[in-house]
């Protein structure tokens, strides 16, 4: 059976017409909304011939697993990530210094969400995440993701540890991880040229062989009373960061 996947919301909506009107098998939309975000989406779908079926609420509830979705669902074939053999072809084709973001094991899906936000924001050329013991593009992140799962592509590899490696022998991108026990600060680390940022899971950080395959290790300061930030506020910050050292 082909892969499929479900995208709720009217960012994630939205950027699937525009972007992978192809890719489109259904659209529903709430009967009784009639408002301009809602009809700017009917709008759009029939430019991209894509037939908008009026549900009531209810229905939309059970297609989406839940009633936070805007009143909006679209039923797209495939499952939203690039296959990792394309990942060569991507770095191949770029006109500037790379830059990657790595999520080992993220598996809450806001959180995966919010990092392709910052990531879609920060001009990340792609985003990187094991195949196992991480979540994919499921409703709720290109929901949280607010369009930004259609922009930034979302490979998933097998290894890891393999896949950081050739990236560093075969693409010339340095990996900078991020740990709690590094010595030097994020904002001490040179963030410029071809950069692979590697962030670790909620709670356990980056496990042991993605850490040795990091070329440097940082630490964000923290001068509070917590010990660490969420996964997706520190991405951010870090992201943040090598744009600020890119474009300077």
């Amino acid at each position: 059976m082909t892969e499929q996947r479900l995208v709720t919301g009217l960012h994630g909506v939205r950027a699937a017409l525009r972007d992978h009107a192809e890719q489109v098998l259904e659209l529903w939309v709430d009967a009784a909304r009639h408002d301009q975000r809602l009809r700017e989406i009917r709008q759009l779908a029939g430019k991209r011939g894509v037939v908008a079926q009026a549900v009531a609420r209810k229905t939309l509830d059970r297609i989406a697993g839940g009633p936070r979705h805007q009143g909006v669902v679209a039923r797209l074939k495939g499952s939203g990530a690039f296959p990792e053999q394309d990942l060569d072809k991507l770095l191949e084709n770029l006109d500037e210094p790379a830059f990657l973001l790595v999520l080992d094991g993220v598996q809450d899906p806001h959180n995966l969400g919010a990092c392709l936000r910052s990531a879609d924001g920060a001009g990340v050329h792609a985003v990187i995440v094991p195949r196992d013991r991480s979540v994919g593009l499921t409703p709720t992140v290109t929901k949280v993701a607010s369009g930004a799962a259609g922009e930034v592509p979302l490979v998933r590899v097998t290894n890891l540890a393999r896949t950081l490696k050739k990236l560093r022998e075969h693409h010339g991108i340095w990996l900078v991880g991020t740990s709690g026990d590094a010595p030097r600060s994020l904002y001490e680390q040179d963030l410029r040229g071809p950069l692979a940022l590697v962030m670790g899971a909620e709670g356990e950080g980056m496990r042991r062989l993605t850490t040795e395959a990091c070329d440097y290790l940082v630490h964000l300061p923290m001068r509070g009373g917590v010990e660490s930030l969420n996964v997706s506020v520190a991405t951010g910050i870090c992201l943040y960061e090598a744009l600020r050292q890119r474009e300077g």
